[in-house]
């Protein structure tokens, strides 16, 4: 299900209504300002998780090596 579920036919007739009085001739610029705007921030998302993804993997092989270098210590002293 969808987060707008609650969202009925009636609410978004509403929506509608109220959005066609409001921006009138302008509505398709408003959507495709809003289009553009999703378009980016998903782009930014996916940088986010880029940078986080490549922030924990060079985490981990920063573990690995210090896990390395501990039993290396062990087993030599």
């Amino acid at each position: 299900m969808t987060t707008l579920a609650w969202i009925g036919w009636q609410e978004l007739l509403v929506i509608g209504v109220v959005a066609v009085l409001i921006f009138g001739r302008r509505l398709p610029e408003v959507g495709r300002s809003l289009g553009q705007g999703l378009v980016e921030f998903k782009k930014g998302l996916k940088g986010v998780k880029e940078d986080v993804s490549d922030a924990t993997k060079d985490a981990k092989d920063a573990a690995s090596e210090a896990e390395s270098e501990i039993n290396r210590q062990e087993h030599s002293g």
